[in-house]
């Protein structure tokens, strides 16, 4: 009887039994009653969340489609016009220094380079600054005239005036200027000419102007629709 009650009343210690505290639950049943505390997923909640996911990924490709519209019209008939001044840039100053070798190659740079320089200098200054709700109606017309203005008639005049002056030294076909006065000289020569500049000059700040506004007013458009 003694022996017995030994062994009931031993140290649980030596039996590597765990001790559970008054109030305190083993770790296992802790586990199970946390798991079963925590929402599960069920098939019916996935087919819920199923058309959510779709209808969040039609309305982001309808946006993509509106914006790739809007953006598409202007920045082309912009880059079209600059590309087209600076055809009749290069034509002048290819007029000016008598230049009458080389023509593929002032040509083709002065159609490519103003129009895509127009279409990406557009997208960075005017389409992501109206997209980000960071632009008013104001200083998009404006942003947009100076690109018209810089890429279709400062950048495409500079670019012919310098690419045939190197020609022109390259084969003398004007005297030549005087050391350290060179661009001096050459505008000069070209004075007269460049004043018909003046015409493209306002069409292109126009042309900026009219796609600025229409530009804003589709989407202004498209953000009521939404």
């Amino acid at each position: 009887m003694a022996a017995h009650r030994r062994q009931a009343g031993a140290d649980p210690k030596g039996s590597g039994a765990t001790p559970v505290g008054d109030g305190e639950a083993p770790e296992d049943i802790k586990m199970a009653i946390y798991m079963h505390g925590q929402p599960s997923l069920s098939l019916g909640d996935a087919k819920l969340r199923r058309p959510m996911v779709i209808d969040i990924i039609e309305r982001k490709f309808e946006y993509l489609r509106k914006e790739k519209t809007l953006n598409v019209p202007g920045m082309v008939f912009l880059g079209t016009t600059a590309s087209f001044f600076g055809i009749f840039a290069n034509f002048i100053f290819r007029y000016c220094f008598k230049v009458k070798y080389d023509a593929l190659k002032t040509y083709a740079p002065l159609t490519a380079l103003p129009f895509l320089s127009t279409i990406v200098t557009y997208k960075f200054l005017v389409t992501d600054a109206l997209y980000s709700g960071n632009i008013s109606k104001e200083n998009c017309v404006l942003r947009s005239s100076l690109v018209g203005i810089a890429c279709g008639i400062l950048y495409p005049s500079a670019l012919a005036f310098s690419k045939n002056g190197r020609l022109a030294v390259k084969y003398h076909t004007v005297p030549m200027p005087p050391k350290g006065r060179v661009l001096l000289h050459w505008l000069l020569l070209c004075q007269t000419e460049m004043k018909v500049m003046a015409i493209p000059l306002v069409f292109q700040t126009a042309f900026g102007i009219l796609i600025g506004l229409q530009h804003y007013g589709m989407f202004e458009k498209t953000v009521q629709e939404d």
